[in-house]
């Protein structure tokens, strides 16, 4: 999985700033990694693939967000 080619900012714009676009395009690669590792993890110990895609899926849905702190 590639990172998305464009960042959109809230404004609709995308992200412009070289060192934004850097940090995220390395999250996204950090994230990719550990998110991998936990589903070949989980499905490797029994679980269901279809519930483990549910659960990850769940977890980001659920993430609070960093504004409405």
């Amino acid at each position: 999985m590639s990172a998305p080619a464009l960042w959109p900012g809230q404004d609709g714009e995308p992200i412009s700033c070289r060192e934004k676009v850097k940090v995220l395009e390395e999250n996204h690669a950090e994230a990719e990694q550990v998110l991998r590792d936990a589903f070949e993890d989980a499905v490797l110990m029994g679980v269901d693939e279809t519930a483990m895609r549910r659960i990850l899926t769940e977890l980001v849905a659920g993430l609070p967000s960093p504004r409405r702190r």
